[in-house]
């Protein structure tokens, strides 16, 4: 196809009706959209064969009314004690709510929502009050043996809170995201679990308004799901941000935590570091509530210094280069930079479609001086903290980016315009999958020794199906190695195509060496690989964990971090019957 053909599909900008099953797989806001560019477009088509004729017609919008009928299977007694408990107002058992509680954000959510597969539900979804009413759930709970799901903000893309056993869904983002307490003089603040990313960094942003603070703060926390995503939520899946590379990851943020066990209330000290045994708070995060429901959690503090950030983008002609010199800036010990997102190759083109800079002068002139397609790299970022420091670390990542040769393009708008749309791009998802077009993403951990066999071995299996694009990224860098996060689109039309790509991947990511998860967790998805990856012997301590917390396994049941799988599960194959569609 022609650069010159302009490709405008009729992308859906209504705002998506209540209670459709689009509604329920819909990124964010209702009535928000981030509509793919022309350069997208025209990468979409090239890549997968179409004409813009192709992307005139969406295949299924999936406008219609939920009204499939699910069955309750918990007993009515049960049910009037939830309400006793906890209001009859906050105890749901419409289908609606209850689907919307047991489905994440991932990729299998959208598509199963998408032809109208309802599977694996909560029976009742209960917002509770206070840490109280949990403790009275809990306890009533493993009594009767009614199994329990925690819904923070609902981003989850590990299957992370699928109710394989129905039972009940815990909502806490209705009641429990209160601030707890806020201390300035140790510069930290207690939140509840349910408190969702903007409402915490609003208030931190406004301390002085909101908190009688003397400063403006920040927690530094910021993942892709940031405006749809719990306090929580980044606690048991040990999350990262997109700043974490200075701020570090939420196990670095986290000062300790409280939660609802079957066997009582489970506390940790509040204290910046203790030498008081095993470290009771790394046990508890990443732990997906199969331990127990997170109430409260008490997190570090940064001051809120925007003025001080200085943004940087520059293009290396090609990959090694950029590798070696982002392991240089990150163990050469003047600092860290705050975001750090190198990006590959074929991300880097891209990026280039995306920011509308293939085919200006700009493009132009680095080819010229032989940055070239399909071999540039794109680093972009910025630096951020104390005035000085914050133009040191600038300056220094300057000098050893020219050292590897790359091509200073901080006076484009790059960095900026990443920043402005960081938080949106998923909503692109529905767009493109409007049109029978898939995008989602799998993430790893590594050295930087691994790096390059890690990222050439992953992107050998992608490459293995015709026709698919595979982009990848270093987002969170470390002194000794990264996360490689890729992002794989493909044109598909049934649910096993995906889940054999996949599967697929996360099969070439274990047998590369690599990390299954750097941020996004396990869940129900990723948990089959767990064994694994951290070897019998730790899966071992993670079971006897389990069998102290939650004897009755009632804690998020159904596979999360390999606990009582199924033989599918174990197999490798969560879905079977997904397979036939």
């Amino acid at each position: 196809m022609s650069k010159k053909v302009k490709c405008t599909p009729p992308w859906y900008e209504q705002r998506v009706p209540d209670g459709t099953y689009r509604s329920l797989f819909k990124w964010g806001a209702p009535d928000q959209f981030k509509h793919p560019n022309s350069g997208l477009v025209r990468l979409m088509l090239d890549t997968f064969g179409m004409s813009c004729t192709d992307m005139m017609v969406p295949l299924d919008l999936a406008l219609d009314p939920v009204e499939v009928e699910v069955p309750v299977k918990l007993a009515a007694k049960h049910l009037e004690f939830f309400r006793e408990v906890c209001g009859a107002e906050n105890v749901r058992t419409d289908v609606y709510t209850r689907i919307h509680r047991s489905y994440g954000g991932g990729m299998i959510d959208a598509l199963r929502l998408r032809k109208h597969i309802v599977q694996n539900i909560a029976d009742a979804v209960v917002a509770p009050r206070s840490q109280a009413e949990i403790e009275k759930l809990v306890e009533y709970c493993n009594k009767n043996d009614v199994a329990m799901y925690v819904f923070g903000g609902g981003s989850s893309v590990t299957r992370g809170f699928e109710a394989v056993k129905g039972g009940i869904s815990i909502d806490m983002s209705v009641h429990m995201n209160r601030v707890v307490r806020f201390n300035e003089v140790d510069q930290t603040i207690t939140v509840e679990a349910g408190m969702s990313g903007p409402a915490l960094e609003d208030l931190l942003n406004h301390a002085p308004e909101k908190l009688g603070a003397q400063r403006r703060y920040t927690c530094g926390h910021f993942p892709q799901s940031f405006e749809y995503s719990s306090v929580g939520g980044w606690v048991v899946t040990r999350g990262a941000g997109q700043n974490s590379t200075y701020y570090g990851k939420i196990e670095d943020i986290v000062i300790s935590q409280a939660y609802v066990t079957p066997r009582g209330v489970f506390k940790t000290c509040e204290v910046p570091r203790c030498a008081t045994g095993p470290d009771f708070d790394q046990i508890m995060m990443g732990s997906e509530g199969t331990f127990g429901i997170l109430t409260n959690v008490t997190l570090k503090l940064s001051r809120y210094l925007p003025q001080n950030r200085r943004r940087y983008s520059y293009m290396f002609k090609n990959w090694q280069d950029a590798r070696e010199a982002c392991r240089e800036i990150m163990q050469s010990e003047f600092g860290f930079p705050s975001v750090f997102r190198l990006s590959d190759p074929e991300e880097t083109d891209v990026a280039m479609k995306l920011y509308h800079i293939e085919g200006t002068i700009a493009d132009s002139v680095l080819k010229l001086f032989g940055y070239q397609p399909m071999q540039k790299c794109l680093l972009l970022g910025h630096t951020e903290g104390e005035r000085g420091f914050s133009r040191h670390v600038n300056a220094k990542i300057r000098q050893i980016c020219r050292k590897y040769g790359a091509f200073d393009i901080s006076f484009a708008p790059v960095t900026s315009n990443w920043e402005k749309g960081r938080f949106r791009d998923p909503y692109m998802r529905e767009d493109l999958q409007d049109f029978g077009i898939l995008i989602d993403t799998l993430e790893c951990a590594v050295t930087w020794s691994q790096m390059e066999q890690v990222h050439k071995s992953v992107r050998a299996f992608v490459k293995s199906r015709p026709q698919t694009v595979c982009m990848t990224h270093l987002s969170h860098a470390y002194p000794q190695g990264g996360n490689l996060y890729f992002i794989f689109i493909a044109k598909m039309n049934t649910i096993k195509e995906y889940l054999d790509l996949q599967y697929g991947i996360l099969e070439a990511i274990q047998k590369s060496g690599a990390a299954m998860s750097h941020h996004h967790g396990m869940g129900k998805q990723t948990s089959p690989w767990l064994e694994g990856q951290i070897g019998t012997a730790q899966m071992g301590v993670i079971r006897s964990l389990k069998e102290h917390f939650d004897p009755n396994f009632i804690m998020n049941p159904g596979g999360t971090l390999g606990l009582d799988m199924s033989p599918e599960q174990k197999e490798k194959r969560w879905s079977k019957d997904l397979d036939k569609e």
